[in-house]
């Protein structure tokens, strides 16, 4: 064969195989906007919260004292997922949730900040209803910190700030002490003033999650949330943060839900879930000695 030939060659393959390429590429992009169609619709298909009249009871909580009285809820109303919980927790009291997943774990945290609110039962919050109370004043009784670390393209000033923006200098500053978050923010080129990204590619994980932490602290909110926060941080740096947390919790009613047992061994009160069921209740101790669930999911961690 000739070069000329060869060249031929290539040239009518690569005219044969383009519209065939073509084709395929308008495929590809419909399915992705049959894809986005389909969750544009279920985003429409969403019932808005209902409106809140001006004057609705605005919860004022000091002690934190939590109670779910026959609670019931499910996502889908044909597949019951929490059916009738009683939960009486004790103001300032340590209290870990634990469980695998898909037990419900989150789920009591969403109701708990009226994410969604339950199909019947009441969940009170120092003797006060929280479905019968406004929803900003529920969800600023709460301070959260979750597994996944949401910062904004601003000043790490604002970023710690984002809960409260009327909080001073020293306010913030001094949160940023109390979660070990100072040291290495003073460190930066314009210290609190440094403006980050929305990613903040710049510092670790543990660093990401302390920011948090001080963001947390700041708002000094009764009742505090930790959902899976130090997951993703190495041994060394979630003893750090276990120190803020620490601090964080003295004198508060305290959330922890953790997959590893070793942050939680101190808690007054541990909760195991499966399957939207409450399964067992009591302290380290007492779950190791009754045995079951909780038991199990210890020594799957901790014995070879």
């Amino acid at each position: 064969m000739s070069v000329g030939l060869i060249a031929s060659f290539l040239a009518y393959a690569l005219q044969f195989a383009k519209p065939i390429n073509d084709i395929t590429n308008v495929l590809t992009q419909l399915q992705t906007a049959l894809v986005s169609f389909e969750r544009v619709f279920a985003i429409m298909d969403y019932e808005p919260e209902a409106a809140e009249g001006e004057d609705i009871h605005r919860l004022n909580v000091s002690r934190g004292e939590i109670e779910f009285k026959n609670v019931e809820f499910s996502y889908d109303k044909s597949l019951p997922l929490i059916k009738g919980l009683n939960l009486h927790i004790p103001a300032g009291s340590k209290v870990a949730v634990v469980g695998p997943t898909g037990a419900g774990k989150t789920t009591l945290v969403n109701l708990l900040m009226r994410f969604y609110d339950a199909q019947s039962g009441t969940i009170t919050l120092d003797s006060q209803n929280i479905f019968q109370s406004s929803r900003e004043s529920v969800r600023k009784s709460f301070g959260m910190v979750l597994q996944d670390t949401f910062l904004f393209n601003d000043t790490i000033r604002a970023n710690i700030a984002y809960g409260k923006p009327e909080a001073t200098d020293e306010e913030v500053e001094n949160a940023a002490r109390e979660a070990y978050a100072h040291s290495f923010i003073r460190k930066l080129p314009s210290g609190y003033d440094t403006v980050i990204s929305a990613d903040a590619q710049e510092f670790s994980a543990g660093q990401k999650q302390l920011i948090t932490i001080a963001r947390a602290m700041l708002v000094n909110a009764p009742v505090l949330i930790l959902d899976e926060a130090t997951s993703s941080v190495d041994t060394l740096t979630e003893l750090r943060i276990q120190k803020a947390f620490n601090k964080m919790m003295k004198g508060k009613t305290s959330f922890v839900i953790a997959h590893r047992l070793s942050t939680i061994v101190d808690s007054d009160l541990i909760i195991v879930m499966d399957k939207g069921n409450v399964v067992q209740t009591g302290t380290h101790e007492q779950l190791l000695r009754s045995g079951g669930l909780y038991s199990e999911i210890y020594n799957s961690q901790f014995t070879r």
